[in-house]
């Protein structure tokens, strides 16, 4: 048994942030059904590197879901989609503000065919305020919610992540939302409409840093891989390469003293407190890479591990999949698919005592289950 069989999610969305939601949801047993225009809408399908002619970025948010065609923008594809939506239990998507309720398909409309219908809206801005109407990509609402403000090197331009982490995060809360409106629906027997914004999600994932510029006025600034607030917490050159240590409290900082074989930085006034190592970040942290520099970062792994320090090497994208840890955990999937052959993945962190997630099918081709539900029925 799946958590979510017997759900069906219409999923009209595009991109990562919204189809990484809805295919969450398919892992926990949802059926999603992708409906994308006859001719494609999805541009991420035209991201390189590909694979059999397949994109790579499109397969990472694409399984376990089914795909139809339909042209939303037609009186019959109107139709059909609202046939659909009287079975359907929760419909995703990442239009612009207000191009559902043009094509006659907003949620005062959809939830008169299906009361109890889920409606997820995703776009950059939300439905509200002066930027509604206004197209948000992720790295757009990056630079715009301060967090490439705080991310680089001090002395360098202000950074995005490395990954799309709006969309990521945003996808989170699309699973998020939509399990507390389906709880709700258990007791209410009525749906939600859900209003969600990448830049509000990543406001609000500004953590420390916004609670420390609301409540203090302390503006953080770009620190490269050091830490707003503790110290030592950084990456510091071994002879083999970079390597993260975080010393995060009083009594690691004590341990790493004794390990680095200076047992009189545990009484340096300079030192004594979190607050003072932060003052004093510079000179520490040039102290500890002249130690660092002697051995390899294995060697120091090891003895940090049996002193309980946190550390870990800075990998390389190959050398992290290549860790032990990560093959220990089973976490590489493969699913076959007859057009485009093996698909690797990385699997769902999700790991319950009861649960077994299947991964049951590849990423759709465009228009794959047309036949399936050319009655417009989901039964």
């Amino acid at each position: 048994m799946q958590p979510l069989e017997n759900i069906c999610v219409l999923d009209l969305s595009r991109v990562y942030a919204a189809p990484a939601g809805s295919m969450m949801l398919a892992d926990l047993g949802a059926e999603v059904i992708r409906i994308e225009h006859p001719n494609g809408s999805d541009s991420m399908r035209d991201w390189g590197p590909f694979v059999n002619g397949q994109s790579t970025y499109y397969l990472c948010a694409n399984r376990n879901k089914k795909s139809i065609t339909l042209d939303l923008k037609s009186s019959e594809g109107q139709q059909r989609f609202k046939e659909l939506v009287k079975d359907a239990d929760i419909v995703i998507e990442n239009f612009k503000t207000g191009d559902m309720m043009k094509m006659g398909l907003g949620y005062d409309t959809l939830k008169k065919i299906n009361p109890r219908l889920i409606h997820c809206a995703v776009t950059g801005f939300g439905q509200t305020g002066p930027l509604a109407y206004e197209p948000g990509f992720d790295p757009v609402i990056q630079a715009m919610s301060g967090l490439m403000d705080v991310t680089g090197h001090p002395d360098g331009e202000p950074t995005k992540v490395g990954v799309p982490i709006a969309d990521i995060l945003t996808s989170h809360h699309v699973v998020i939302s939509i399990l507390a409106a389906l709880r709700m629906r258990d007791q209410t027997n009525e749906g939600q409409y859900i209003d969600l914004s990448l830049l509000d999600v990543l406001m609000s994932s500004l953590a420390n840093i916004s609670s420390a510029y609301l409540n203090s006025g302390f503006k953080s600034e770009r620190l490269g891989n050091r830490h707003n607030n503790v110290a030592p917490y950084q990456v510091f050159e071994c002879s083999d390469g970079p390597l993260m240590i975080c010393a995060g409290t009083d009594a690691q900082f004590r341990k790493l003293c004794t390990l680095l074989g200076h047992e009189e930085w545990i009484t340096d006034e300079r030192f004594l407190t979190n607050s003072l190592r932060k003052e004093h970040e510079a000179i520490l942290g040039q102290m500890i890479s002249e130690i660092t520099r002697m051995k390899t970062r294995d060697d120091w792994i090891a003895q940090l591990q049996a002193y309980k320090i946190p550390s870990g090497r800075v990998n390389t994208i190959a050398e992290a999949f290549e860790q032990p840890q990560f093959i220990a955990r089973n976490m590489l999937g493969e699913i076959e698919h007859t057009h485009y052959g093996k698909i690797k993945f990385v699997k769902s962190p999700l790991q319950f005592s009861g649960l077994n997630i299947q991964y049951k099918s590849a990423p759709p081709l465009l228009g794959e289950h047309n036949e399936q539900f050319q009655k417009s029925s989901l039964s």
